[in-house]
């Protein structure tokens, strides 16, 4: 590496997806999500909201929209002023932690708890999704254009080690509890949401101890604060925006497709256990086997895009993941709904980690070292705009249709629009326009 970067601190910021990930997995797509659709927001049947009756599985998906939208206003302002004043870690620290505590208090949400437990995910989704901003900050300083996939890989593949391992403990906690010296029926799924906490809270060390702050700290002049220059940076930025065109187009396509990937991660579980019968510890084994697939697609992915380019390798992981999601509505052509149902989890898992890791080791290659928090906090703003508009729209199909399977199709629009916006992306001239950083 020519930036000094040592290797420990490649692997201690990777180690940072090693901890949070089982937030992704555990609470966001496969335990907490289902509980809570079924049991606290009281599943088909749901709530009364307003007049509405709002099923459980759409609560949730407003919770999350909810929370992307905290995390997509907050975000470029935040950036900017983590970029100033040079201090990523300490705002990452602030994010992890405060995530880790409310969704350690999600121990005590019960049945019938809906305003309480949609409030402690929100804060808890916000920790997750803000504290990212922070973390992807640190990639274009630890990187070069011709290791950015495959850093970008590696941190999303041990990533899916991370989450795919605490599923691995959830998994016997609830089922074979013997193996860890209690009874059988000792845990419950409370339990699971405990360990989230601890294991995001404890694996996160690393990256505060050994990685460095390469940022120079700038000194506040008379009568300004870090919130004003925040709130400027971010106005100059979007002014200057059009001095980065490629990276301008990049974003709207990824916002676009993103929304797909967000939301089949967000409901696969819950799609799964209403439509297929399939209960908390099957999804369990089930989410293992994506992430095992999809640990073997991001590392492949990042070679793939080093080598073909990381435009290329998107188009093709979009591709897939249009069968994907055209196959789901289908279920049942040519064997068991169940079984096809495996399958589509073998090809989703081989795009997801691809198809995450390649999209941001793009936009790092867009982003100037110099305004990189600040740049990735716009990047957050497309991922977690994503993360609204999606769930919100199959939350709104539910509540109209009450089927699951109804809300599938809108996902495809958005696979196909992305794709067709980023066609337009230049790989090359956005290569060259991250050479005149904003200043």
């Amino acid at each position: 590496m020519d930036k000094g970067v040592e290797k420990g601190e490649i692997w201690s910021w990777s180690m940072y997806d090693f901890a949070n990930s089982a937030f992704a997995t555990t609470i966001l797509a496969v335990v907490f999500n289902k509980y809570f659709a079924e049991v606290v927001a009281h599943g088909a049947t749901g709530i009364r909201f307003l007049g509405l009756r709002l099923p459980g599985a759409a609560v949730f998906t407003f919770a999350v929209s909810i929370a992307m939208t905290c995390v997509a206003i907050s975000a470029p302002i935040l950036g900017a002023i983590a970029d100033f004043s040079g201090r990523k870690k300490q705002f990452l620290s602030c994010f992890c932690y405060g995530g880790a505590l409310f969704t350690g208090l999600l121990f005590f949400i019960g049945e019938g708890d809906y305003w309480l437990g949609a409030l402690l995910f929100i804060l808890a989704h916000i920790g997750f999704s803000g504290g990212n901003v922070f973390y992807n900050g640190f990639l274009p300083e630890i990187s070069t254009d011709d290791t950015i996939g495959r850093i970008s890989g590696m941190g999303w593949a041990l990533g899916y080690i991370g989450g795919g391992t605490l599923l691995a403990i959830n998994l016997i906690m609830l089922q074979y509890p013997q193996y860890l010296g209690f009874q059988r029926g000792y845990f419950t799924v409370h339990h699971c949401f405990l360990s989230v906490a601890i294991w995001w809270g404890v694996f996160s060390l690393p990256i505060f101890l050994w990685i460095r702050e390469r940022r120079r700290r700038e000194s506040l002049l008379y009568g300004e604060s870090y919130l004003r220059i925040g709130f400027a940076r971010v106005f100059r930025t979007l002014k200057k925006v059009g001095n980065y065109r490629e990276l301008s187009k990049f974003l709207v396509a990824f916002l676009i497709y993103n929304d797909g990937i967000q939301t089949i991660i967000i409901m696969a579980s819950i799609f799964g256990a209403e439509v297929l019968g399939m209960g908390t510890e099957e999804l369990i084994v089930y989410f293992l086997m994506v992430q095992g697939t999809a640990f073997v697609g991001s590392l492949v992915f990042g070679f793939l895009a080093d080598r073909l380019g990381n435009k290329r390798t998107i188009l093709l992981a979009l591709i897939v993941w249009i069968l994907v999601v055209v196959w789901a509505y289908g279920l049942g052509l040519f064997w068991s709904p169940k079984r096809e149902y495996w399958i589509l989890g073998i090809m989703a898992g081989m795009v997801l980690g691809g198809s995450q890791a390649t999209s941001r080791s793009l936009q790092g290659l867009f982003t100037p070292e110099a305004n990189s928090a600040e740049f990735f906090g716009f990047y957050a703003v497309a991922g977690k705009f994503a993360s609204i508009f999606g769930p919100l729209i199959y939350g709104l199909i539910l509540s109209i249709t009450g089927s699951l399977r109804k809300g599938i199709l809108s996902i495809i629009l958005f696979f196909m629009t992305g794709m067709i916006i980023l066609c337009f992306v230049d790989e090359k001239k956005g290569r060259a326009e991250k050479l005149h950083p904003i200043h």
